[in-house]
């Protein structure tokens, strides 16, 4: 049964609080309910003995001490989940479908008999099964590179005024896995701008692959407490398309710098203690409570992987947010502001960008058998190549021999036609591992140390 409060002691932003007067449960929906007939929803975040804290989700402009009835449900935030109305779909930070143009919530409901806590249920790590699989995303950085693996968490980090929504708009289109399995993408948009959301959503249906793409999508118009939860009710639904229908599904999270944002504000309100730069404590295991709902289980026939993308604020990749989303995460893929500037797109910092489940999962049995070699010897002789560029600065090209113009051939071609792609190119393996091969054709043999004979003998070319 319900229990009913009359009588509010104050309203601070968000946040209501009441004194306390029954067993209240943390994470417990509430219903405000004002006199002007509107129901708002809201949770409690917080109790003691004489207070109850809740965070109300939509606006709280109107409600007074007085006016409002508050309704302890007795439950926690559910999404309902349907097996076949979902897809295509967009829906907002409640799971409700609506119109992205109106932002009109659809009469009809999701027609689904599954409610499931947003909240989850965490995963055993015994019985967490290791990656193996990869994703073909058809950018050849990430394909060639960085793979991206079923199963994996791995973010990019971009900063603003960078092609991170381009990039994500290409990836949702394009990934694939390389089997016949069943796959989908779950596109969760946090605090993003309506013109953002409106070409994401256009992007998404001329691609002709709509069907195979859920929307959630929360404005950055709307109340902060949604960008807490829609990453949640995403995540939620990604859970039970994977370990219950057994699909692949791949979740991009945009932008999660603002989901951040939005749990400094409301900690701010809160009073809590805060640490680095104004984030609470528990920013950590907060990102770790997305983040780690990811993976493969045992006996499960499906997986989730997740792909964050976050903007690191002034360009600083040590800022909380990323530096803490780096410990959680099997990698990282940097965007870099110069490439960006030279024209280069997508404009991958390849040399400050890993993926750590890559060795593992890449070969003659998933990708190609020269792949790894591929990828080691590109990240070597770039490297190289961008200090011969430090040295061409100092000694001039009279002054460098012939394998270092070779690198310096190679660096340019290298950022010309291995990293620079179109926003609607989509590579397979194969026209990345044979775009990698020519532009490895400007150094010579004896150059490529890091490539096992047996690979340059077959697909070597000058």
């Amino acid at each position: 049964m319900s229990v009913t409060y009359r009588n509010i002691q104050k309203i601070i932003g968000p946040l209501i609080f009441l004194e306390n007067q029954h067993n209240v449960q943390y994470g417990e929906i509430v219903k405000i309910q004002s006199e002007d007939g509107i129901t708002r929803t809201g949770q409690v975040v917080k109790m003691d003995k004489e207070i109850i804290v809740i965070e109300v989700f939509e606006d709280t402009k109107g409600l007074s001490r007085e006016n409002s009835r508050i309704f302890f449900t007795e439950d926690s935030f559910k999404v309902r989940i349907s097996d076949n109305d979902m897809f295509g779909g967009t829906f907002n930070s409640f799971g409700k479908p609506f119109n992205i143009f109106t932002k009109e919530i659809s009469k009809t409901e999701v027609i689904g008999d599954h409610e499931l806590d947003i909240y989850g249920a965490p995963i055993n790590p015994y019985a967490r099964e290791y990656p193996s699989e990869v994703i073909q995303t058809g950018v050849s950085v990430i394909d060639g590179l960085f793979t991206l693996i079923r199963g994996q968490k791995l973010p990019i980090f971009s900063a603003q005024g960078l092609p991170h929504n381009k990039l994500a708009a290409q990836i949702v289109t394009q990934a694939k896995v390389l089997t016949e399995e069943p796959f989908l993408i779950i596109f969760c948009g946090i605090g993003i701008i309506e013109d953002e959301a409106i070409n994401f959503l256009n992007t998404f249906r001329e691609s002709g692959n709509i069907q195979n793409i859920i929307s959630f999508i929360n404005f950055a118009s709307d109340p902060i407490m949604e960008r807490l939860i829609i990453p949640r009710v995403a995540l939620t639904t990604a859970e039970y398309f994977a370990f219950e229908k057994g699909m692949h599904v791949l979740v991009v999270l945009i932008d999660m710098t603002n989901y951040a944002e939005a749990l400094r504000e409301l900690s701010s309100v809160k009073e809590e203690i805060p640490s680095r730069k104004g984030y609470p404590g528990y920013l950590y295991s907060d990102l770790a409570s997305i983040y780690e709902r990811t993976g493969k289980l045992k006996g499960k026939n499906g997986s989730i992987t997740q792909l964050p993308i976050l903007t690191m604020p002034n360009d600083d990749i040590s800022h909380p947010i990323p530096d803490t989303t780096g410990y959680i995460t099997e990698g990282q893929l940097v965007l870099n502001r110069d490439l960006n500037k030279k024209g280069i797109y997508p404009p991958f910092e390849v040399l400050a960008s890993i993926s750590r489940l890559m060795k593992d999962s890449i070969g003659k049995d998933t990708t190609r058998e020269d792949h790894a070699d591929l990828s080691s010897q590109l990240l070597a002789s770039y490297s190289d190549a961008l200090e011969v560029r430090d040295i061409l600065s100092v000694v001039g090209e009279d002054g460098l021999n012939d394998d270092q113009k070779e690198l310096l051939t190679f660096g340019d071609e290298f950022e010309r036609k291995f990293l620079d792609q179109g926003t609607n190119e989509n590579r397979t393996f194969i026209d990345t591992f044979t775009i990698a091969w020519k532009v490895l054709s400007n150094l010579s043999k004896n150059q490529l140390f890091r490539i096992h004979q047996e690979f340059i003998e077959k697909f070597y070319t000058q």
